[in-house]
């Protein structure tokens, strides 16, 4: 595959096993894409030295609320990360590196960095996939709270995450427990390139959306909404054989979807 030399990285990293995959190395390769001279492994020792600084802090026993107020502390207290309210839809809140260097970024970023620290001091947690906000949620004794890394590292409740949806969606939201469901690592890299992908198509940039929804498919190569996406941009940058091939094959995937006959009208508007 002639791939830039990020992807071939990225690539690499997700034939993996899904529960082998590091997420914080992908977020590198993903982010190599667009500062094509970072230092991946400059930022994975980063990682490691946050954490072994927050290690140095632990108490003596196993206490997972002293942990979480370790880890708390030295991110958003000792470093000052926080989470980029004023400029949220910056490209660069998605992209790792940035995150480290600028200490600010998006629920899903911040979670990620939350993650690498807690994965290298042996605290296992989990990204949870809220819709339009992330969680954290540690898997020690089956504990029911959830942190907000976005919001300085809150502590949260079944209740405290229906009412933080509802902040986000600006509404009351009927809440499923679906919604708290712990995501897979592909599923956490197809979510942080999503952002990226919504962010480049509202602002016209159709090469840098393609480049999102490729990443999207070669984690899902099977996304039939992701074909479609990748044909309609193909279709506005005037791509049109490359639009055909994904439309049809949307098309093929889904024939009764709700936007069938307005996929098929294009495409005979194209031929």
């Amino acid at each position: 595959m002639d791939f830039p030399l990020g992807r071939k990285y990225f690539y690499r990293e997700i034939q993996q096993p899904d529960e082998q995959i590091s997420l914080e190395r992908a977020a590198l390769y993903l982010a190599l894409e667009e500062y094509p001279n970072l230092d991946v492994e400059a930022y994975l020792n980063a990682l490691d030295t946050m954490a072994a600084e927050v290690e140095e802090g632990l108490p003596a026993g196993f206490y997972p609320l002293r942990i979480l107020q370790s880890i708390n502390q030295y991110l958003y207290e000792h470093l000052a990360f926080k989470g980029n309210a004023s400029n949220y839809y910056d490209p660069d809140n998605s992209f790792l590196n940035q995150v480290i260097d600028r200490r600010t970024g998006i629920p899903i970023t911040l979670a990620l960095v939350y993650l690498a620290i807690a994965r290298r001091i042996n605290f296992p947690m989990v990204g949870i996939g809220m819709p339009g906000h992330f969680l954290i949620r540690p898997t020690v004794d089956e504990m029911e709270i959830f942190v907000d890394a976005f919001h300085q590292g809150e502590i949260l409740f079944l209740q405290d995450c229906q009412d933080r949806l509802a902040q986000v969606f600006g509404q009351p939201v009927p809440f499923q427990a679906e919604f708290l469901r712990p995501v897979t690592n592909r599923q956490f890299l197809a979510r942080m390139l999503t952002n990226l992908k919504v962010i480049y198509i509202n602002r016209g940039d159709g090469p840098r959306a393609l480049a999102a929804i490729d990443r999207i498919l070669l984690l899902f190569p099977q996304s039939a909404t992701e074909l479609r996406d990748r044909g309609l941009v193909h279709f506005q940058l005037n791509q049109l054989t490359q639009a055909q091939q994904d439309l049809e094959a949307y098309l093929t995937m889904a024939p009764d979807a709700d936007d069938a006959a307005t996929i098929q009208q294009l495409l005979d508007q194209m031929k």
